[in-house]
């Protein structure tokens, strides 16, 4: 049989490779693990029965009683902070960058002057410079918790947002706190009374030093179709037919921004609602409560472009209040879609664009 030269070649090559690893294995099995790992630690493998132990070899128990100095924390490395070369992707602005939904209990104030401590969800962010790698997100859970103790205002959270633009060298910032707000609410005949529970967002944002509050509302009502109710009445007036209209429950969700000095309270926001859409949904009903239920929707019947613009009225005429949006959702009971609008006053909410998962979240479980 003939043989090429190459083949030749290749397998003096491979009995060489053989030869080598050969030895390569006969010396890492009478090497220490730290001979080992100086010369690749990859020869390790080479040994597939052998233990692969951790080199250097490390501690396995807790140091409970370990306690670093300020010279060892100034020795430990913080990647965050490094330098703009370490940057990866684009060496761009970072307009937000922070953390979000971390809980702590926060006590507010009420308009009839009690306190009620609630369950808070709190998002801090900062803006970030094209040249600076990132920021240490705990700082702005420590600079917030300085201050978490103390009975909500605006004026807290602009202390927290100022240790926040201190420690972390930022320009802009902003804070946002979502909770559920309870208030007693009486049923419409029966007299009982239970808690409704409203979302709420408070802002706080600090861009280029001009500082703006917002507040972000959602209310929950019931919208009777009107043209819906106007065809089970002509079914029961021309036939004898009975029919009974669609209606659904439906959200509104008020966002606006705060203006003047005067204060406005959580409670002025949802009593201007309920005035112009009073078919808020029910906590305690009994039947005279369901039945008027049915007599106050047939008597404030609404489609969608109806709602925003009824939010709207009463928020025009309050000098508390500068600009505003009012996103409405009717989750419709006689189509599988819902009906939306959108209505923006002033420059703040206006957008081209919208989240596409906007109205989604509008979507109201109890």
């Amino acid at each position: 049989m003939n043989i090429h030269a190459s083949e030749l070649e290749k397998q003096r090559e491979r009995e060489a490779a053989e030869a080598a690893l050969a030895l390569l294995r006969e010396w890492a099995e009478n090497a220490s693990p730290e001979e080992v790992a100086d010369l690749d630690p990859t020869v390790a493998r080479l040994l597939p029965d052998a233990p692969l132990p951790n080199y250097p070899q490390m501690h396995r128990e807790y140091p409970e009683d370990f306690v670093p100095d300020d010279a060892y924390r100034a020795l430990m490395p913080d990647l965050q902070n490094g330098p703009s070369s370490l940057i990866k992707g684009a060496k761009q602005h970072l307009q937000h960058v922070g953390i979000s939904n971390f809980h702590l209990p926060i006590r507010f104030h009420t308009r009839d002057a009690g306190d009620l401590t609630l369950e808070t969800s709190v998002t801090g962010t900062v803006s970030l410079e094209a040249s600076k790698k990132g920021i240490n997100m705990s700082r702005i859970m420590r600079s917030f918790y300085k201050h978490a103790q103390k009975t909500f205002s605006f004026d807290v959270i602009s202390d927290a947002l100022d240790d926040y633009i201190a420690d972390l060298g930022s320009v802009d910032a902003r804070l946002m706190m979502k909770f559920r707000y309870p208030a007693e609410v009486k049923s419409l005949r029966s007299g009982l009374v239970g808690y409704q529970y409203y979302d709420i967002a408070l802002e706080l944002v600090d861009a280029g030093g001009v500082r703006r509050k917002f507040m972000h509302l959602d209310y929950v009502y019931s919208s009777t179709c009107p043209c819906s109710l106007e065809l089970s009445e002509h079914a029961r007036e021309t036939r004898g037919q009975l029919a009974t209209p669609h209606s659904q429950r439906s959200v509104a969700r008020i966002s606006l921004e705060y203006s003047g000095e005067d204060f406005l309270w959580f409670e002025d926001v949802i009593d201007m609602a309920r005035e112009m859409v009073p078919t808020e949904t029910q906590v305690m009903v009994k039947r005279e409560d369901e039945q008027a239920f049915a007599e106050l929707n047939a008597a404030n019947p609404i489609f969608v472009e109806d709602a925003a613009r009824l939010f709207c009225e009463p928020l025009l005429k309050d000098k508390r209040i500068g600009d505003f949006r009012i996103v409405a959702s009717h989750q419709e009971s006689l189509h599988s879609h819902d009906a939306v609008s959108i209505l923006t006053e002033g420059p703040t909410f206006a957008s081209d664009s919208i989240d596409p998962k906007l109205f989604s979240t509008l979507f109201h479980v109890g």
